[in-house]
């Protein structure tokens, strides 16, 4: 039975009735397992870490991912309420990021692999494509005061199958923004009183998504836009007694892009948050329009035009759809958009996506949504380990370091799950042996930070 820190064992208990009784017990050890593991997250690799490698009934924690019943999606309900307790008390807008990324898997088995273009592999020169799975992950964009930066928090992903998976079931295909939207009505359901800003990448920029979501009270959209974007004028006032349906545009404004070399155009210089947590002046130029292009309905929004005065980063244009935005709010909501990228790094490196081996169509749905949670997981149970203190960072005579990352709370964590987990169950005295605290104290940290 696992001997847990009093503070870790507060925020799983969140989670418990989720689940049975008796799967609880076997999911713990596999999420304490996933923390402590170096290299591969299978169930195999876990059992081994967790010192169960002799375990005779080892299927029963197989059975927690492809055969036991509980809802992943209240797992997500929970995740998010509590990061939004500790994070977002407040009133104050919820800023989350919302972007897909490819798990490369190979096998027969897998059902739901697809062939899809390779966004670390690729560039504008290559097109590199890749086997694997796709998954659409919606995070929480959050500072965090212990590490003095924000970081994207995942609580929800779902897996996104490519067409031809769905055309051999003969299934209505969905697009990614159609996950999206699903996601963001689910998310809203779960907040009804919160007000939702939602970041993403121009993938997103798509009329039908962006139509629904500017519908939904209380909840706006950022994304990128392209240059060459169909803007119009509001429709004109419609006379009395004029027959004939309503106009459904205006005058056409000018294209984006030419809207840059336009001497007209009015600039004005800001000073905004930009990437790395650095500030930098930038030249905004900013307006409202109707999106419009046949036969979707216009959409209304507030276009917002970037330049930069030294010419280090190309011009580019962000969208909103909520026209009453302040430009430098949306360009600095826009740039959290990064961490998300930042996340899915991490959790290849440090928490083993990629690695489980899962062939079972239920384990691989509930296996990856629930290595990207303990990415959220391990910030939470490190916000409560810490009690308000100071970040104790890992320094050497070499190098100094100001601000922790992912790798150093993993690390704080994996140092207080250790000693708790494998060091407080009381032995025969001739089972023990005895070490220098040092020596121990060393062993514990060499463990905490291994890959």
């Amino acid at each position: 039975m696992l001997t847990l820190p009093t503070r870790i064992i507060h925020v799983l208990r969140h989670f418990e009735t989720v689940l049975s009784e008796r799967v609880w017990e076997w999911a713990k050890v596999l999420v304490i397992g996933a923390i402590l593991a170096p290299g591969e997250r299978t169930v195999a690799a876990i059992l081994r870490v967790m010192g169960c490698a002799n375990e005779k009934h080892y299927q029963n924690y197989h059975r927690v991912l492809n055969r036991a019943t509980w809802s992943s999606r209240e797992l997500s309900r929970r995740l998010l309420l509590l990061l939004i307790q500790l994070f977002f008390p407040g009133n104050e807008p919820v800023i989350m990021g919302i972007d897909e990324t490819i798990e490369r898997r190979r096998g027969r088995k897998i059902a739901a692999r697809g062939v899809y273009r390779d966004p670390v592999r690729s560039s504008k020169e290559f097109f590199v494509k890749t086997n694997g799975l796709r998954w659409i992950s919606m995070m929480l964009l959050t500072p965090i005061p212990w590490a003095q930066r924000v970081w994207a928090l995942p609580f929800l992903t779902v897996l996104a199958p490519s067409e031809r998976y769905h055309q051999q079931r003969k299934l209505q295909h969905k697009t990614i923004t159609d996950w999206a939207w699903q996601m963001i009505l689910q998310v809203t359901r779960w907040m009804p009183a919160r007000r939702l800003v939602v970041v993403a990448d121009g993938t997103y920029a798509v009329l039908s998504f962006l139509l629904k979501v500017s519908r939904l009270p209380r909840v706006s959209a950022i994304a990128r836009l392209r240059l060459d974007a169909c803007l119009y004028e509001p429709p004109a006032v419609r006379g009395a007694g004029k027959r004939g349906r309503h106009a459904l545009k205006g005058q056409a404004q000018p294209k984006l892009a030419a809207r840059l070399n336009d001497p007209t155009t009015s600039w004005k210089k800001h000073m905004v948050s930009w990437y790395g947590g650095t500030k930098r002046e930038m030249e905004i130029a900013t307006g409202t329009a109707l999106w419009y292009q046949s036969p979707i309905p216009p959409v209304t929004i507030r276009w917002v035009l970037i330049r930069d005065p030294n010419g280090q980063y190309e011009p580019m244009a962000l969208l909103c759809t909520d026209q009453q935005a302040e430009a430098v709010q949306i360009v600095e909501w826009f740039v959290l958009r990064w961490t998300v990228e930042v996340t899915f790094h991490e959790v290849r490196a440090h928490l083993g996506v990629e690695t489980q081996r899962q062939w079972s169509d239920l384990a691989i749905v509930r296996t990856t949504p629930a290595l990207l949670g303990l990415f959220s997981l391990v910030t939470l149970f490190a916000h409560q380990l810490l009690g308000g203190q100071p970040f104790p960072i890992r320094q050497a005579a070499w190098y100094t370091k100001a601000l922790p990352t992912f790798s150093d709370t993993l690390a704080f964590v994996r140092q207080h799950l250790w000693p708790s987990t494998f060091f407080s169950v009381s032995s025969y005295e001739g089972d023990t042996v005895q070490i220098p605290r040092v020596f121990f104290d060393h062993l514990v940290e060499t463990l905490a930070f291994a890959a």
